[in-house]
């Protein structure tokens, strides 16, 4: 079979035109694959079960996560369509073998003690200082995407009704309120800040650099990331102000639907995931705080 498994890499580069990386990748565990079947004395593919592939996946979880077994099972069966596909054998044996699910992985979130020591970072009065206040509060006060807020027109801001419009994955439009904190952060940086950044130009975007053109979304990150060092923040990522947004709201009482349309999530399901995160979070407060909490 090894013949076979130049034929398949061949045509992984010529016919499906992979990156070098992907096919080494391939090789690499497809080679692990053969030589376990020739330790099991399995020398031809139409002499390859089910229930022996199984056994070799059973092997590697003892090894590897979850999500590499299931990019080793994605080799396997792409060679085994391969060899049904070129007339070599009508033995599929992976045809019903499903690949193991992925472990949700719950979303770092910020207490509230390190976003109150976040927000309290940018001193000053310089227009770069007022925008990026303005920046921290709204991202926390609406749930914001990184990229929604860099995207954010004058006009989408009501300050008035305390209401900003903005737009998430595929568009689509969501209205959010703002809190009064970031209601206040914003109207300073409209009226103080924005009018010198702006220049002589009118640009529509609301947020801006120094040039008076749209803040990038890299230069909002860096500009986050600098505020989270000075305030001891060691692990902070574009999405943990929003994954915070959503489980300090829960964690207060907020109805998990409501905080699925702040956050403009399509499916309930996605939302569901921050009641996991405050879970762990009582659990952990439980843990240590009651005397016969933790299990140590």
């Amino acid at each position: 079979m090894r013949d076979n498994l130049l034929d398949f890499i061949d045509y992984l580069s010529v016919e499906k035109g992979l990156a070098k990386n992907s096919i080494d990748a391939y090789e690499l565990d497809l080679r692990r694959y053969l030589e376990y079947l020739r330790e099991s004395d399995v020398t031809t593919s139409s002499a390859i079960t089910y229930d022996r592939v199984v056994a070799y996946l059973k092997e590697l979880r003892g090894e590897y996560s979850d999500a590499s077994v299931a990019r080793k099972l994605a080799a396997i069966k792409a060679f085994h369509k391969f060899l049904v596909r070129e007339g070599i054998t009508d033995n599929l044996p992976t045809a019903d073998i499903k690949a193991p699910k992925k472990a949700k992985r719950l979303p770092k979130v910020l207490s509230v003690e390190q976003v109150g020591k976040l927000l309290a970072q940018p001193i000053g009065v310089s227009a770069g200082v007022i925008r990026d206040r303005a920046i921290i509060e709204l991202l926390y006060s609406c749930g914001m995407r990184v990229s929604e807020l860099v995207a954010l027109e004058v006009e989408d801001i009501d300050l008035r009704n305390g209401f900003i419009r903005c737009f998430g994955k595929g568009s689509k439009e969501r209205i959010v309120p703002i809190g009064s904190h970031a209601s206040e952060a914003l109207t300073e940086y409209i009226n103080k800040s924005r009018p010198g950044l702006a220049g002589k130009y009118r640009p529509s975007a609301l947020f801006l650099n120094a040039h008076g053109k749209r803040l990038s979304r890299q230069s909002c990150w860096k500009a986050v990331k600098k505020y989270a060092e000075k305030a001891g923040i060691e692990e902070l990522y574009p999405h943990s102000l929003r994954h915070s947004f959503a489980t300090h709201l829960l964690a207060n009482g907020a109805d998990l639907r409501a905080v699925q349309e702040l956050l403009g999530h399509a499916n309930i399901s996605t939302t569901q995931i921050y009641t996991h995160v405050t879970k762990e979070r009582l659990r952990s407060a439980y843990e240590r705080a009651h005397p016969k909490g933790s299990s140590g």
